[in-house]
């Protein structure tokens, strides 16, 4: 048969190079046409590439933890005494191997003490566990399982529970795994009781830790395949399209009491975002200038309502889509964003899932953040930033002073496609709206 090159698929649109995470298969195991032989992180999820060809595997040319462009060979199918050597040799010199990319964050180090002088370049030391507070020996603690190691020292720990451990400061090394051969799950984050108070964040006393690894001053960070193409997209948007700002306060006293009923009558949590999600995709449907796109010679004006959820996961930020969502029910959104976010997070999420958006959301307001703007997201021509809703004093028309509860939204639109009088009739659209909640559900 002939040898069937492994090359390197573009497994999402915007992927240029990607990081072998593992492979499937190793060297010397048959090979039918179709299998997955590897696990790739691309510059949005982590994705499995199948074989085009049927063999054995003769060879890799880019190990676990490499990086290489789309295109570019990363091993080599062929019968078992098939003369390879010159397909070997031809190959470009694969990039240096650096360690696997890890599906998550990093475990938290405990902070080090202030040291007079930075110290010299070098392989980190483990970090030293903290000391007791008594002068005296603390007695031996009651044996536990011990956290799993995976080859090379690393905790075993599925993605969504790096995840949450990031985001409560909590070190993995210090958690028991009762998952599968000792791994780390959800629920061990979740019961993790921890002798070190301050790796513990308070939960709702404090927002949420930044995803990602532990960062420390004076480091370089290497750029992620996700952080580099977010990077040139964003750099992109901000210095072409011409932006500007409209921003608007929203009566949300009635979104609040009809959440709170749907708290109390469904079984599914609705947020304040999965409001605005419905709210927008019924203007969007009014207004087809806010939901288009500037084409060069030409706007496209997209017939259909896909609303992107700005989504932040450790490496970055991801926009999860629920299409069609006009046409979707209040309670049907808020199911879907919540799967869509949680898969996000633990980068399983497919192509379809994460393209083709008419119009994004990106809500900060879970961190208390009042107002914000943010960068249209190419080739949208609008993106809606969303912040907290605060419970403030109100001025009624009696002129006296009640408890009330409003929310700021600023929309950032393309001038090319949207005029300023466009973006505040469609603020205007989705503050009535949302201030009129129940028509969200007709």
């Amino acid at each position: 048969m002939a040898v069937s090159k492994v090359v390197l698929a573009k497994l999402s649109p915007t992927m240029e190079e990607g990081t072998i995470v593992k492979w499937t298969k190793n060297e010397g195991d048959p090979v039918k046409q179709g299998d997955v032989l590897a696990e790739i992180e691309t510059d949005k999820a982590n994705m499995e590439m199948e074989a085009q060809g049927s063999g054995v595997l003769r060879k890799i040319l880019v190990p676990a933890g490499g990086k290489a462009p789309v295109g570019s060979l990363i091993g080599v199918i062929a019968d078992p005494n098939e003369d390879i050597s010159k397909m070997v040799a031809s190959a470009a010199a694969p990039a240096a191997a650096k360690p696997a990319a890890a599906p998550g964050p990093a475990p938290a180090a405990a902070p080090a003490p202030p040291a007079a002088a930075p110290a010299p370049p070098g392989p980190a030391a483990p970090a030293p566990r903290p000391a007791a507070a008594a002068p005296s020996p603390a007695p031996p603690p009651s044996p536990v399982p011990a956290p799993a190691a995976a080859e090379g020292g690393r905790v075993k720990a599925s993605p969504l529970a790096r995840s949450m451990a990031a985001h409560r400061n909590i070190p993995l090394d210090t958690v028991a795994g009762s998952g599968p051969g000792g791994r780390i799950i959800k629920r061990d984050i979740e019961s993790w009781g921890g002798a070190s108070p301050a790796a513990r964040a308070p939960a709702r006393e404090t927002p949420p830790a930044p995803s990602g690894p532990a960062i420390t001053p004076g480091q370089e960070l290497p750029v992620s395949n996700m952080r580099r193409v977010i990077a040139k997209r964003l750099a992109e948007s901000m210095f072409t399209a011409p932006h500007f700002y409209v921003t608007v306060d929203i009566d949300m006293d009635a979104a609040v009491a009809l959440r709170e009923q749907l708290q109390r009558g469904e079984d599914v949590k609705v947020t304040y975002n999965d409001l605005v999600v419905k709210a927008c995709a019924k203007a969007l449907a009014r207004f087809p200038l806010v939901n288009a796109s500037w084409a060069g010679d030409k706007i496209v004006t997209h017939g259909e309502v896909h609303v992107g959820v700005a989504v932040t996961i450790p490496d970055g930020l991801i926009t999860p889509v629920v299409r069609n969502a006009d046409r979707k029910s209040v309670l049907d959104i808020s199911r879907e964003v919540k799967d869509l976010a949680t898969r996000a997070r633990e980068r399983k999420l497919k192509p379809e899932e994460f393209t083709g958006s008419t119009f994004t959301i990106s809500n900060l307001g879970m961190f208390g953040v009042t107002d914000f703007t943010a960068i249209i997201n190419p080739p949208e021509s609008a993106i809606l930033a969303v912040g907290a809703v605060q419970r403030v004093a109100v001025v009624g028309e009696d002129d006296g002073i009640r408890p009330g509860h409003r929310m700021k939204v600023t929309l950032s639109s393309d001038h090319r496609v949207v005029d300023g009088a466009m973006a505040a009739q469609f603020l205007a659209e989705v503050r009535r709206l949302l201030e009129n909640p129940v028509s969200l559900f007709v």
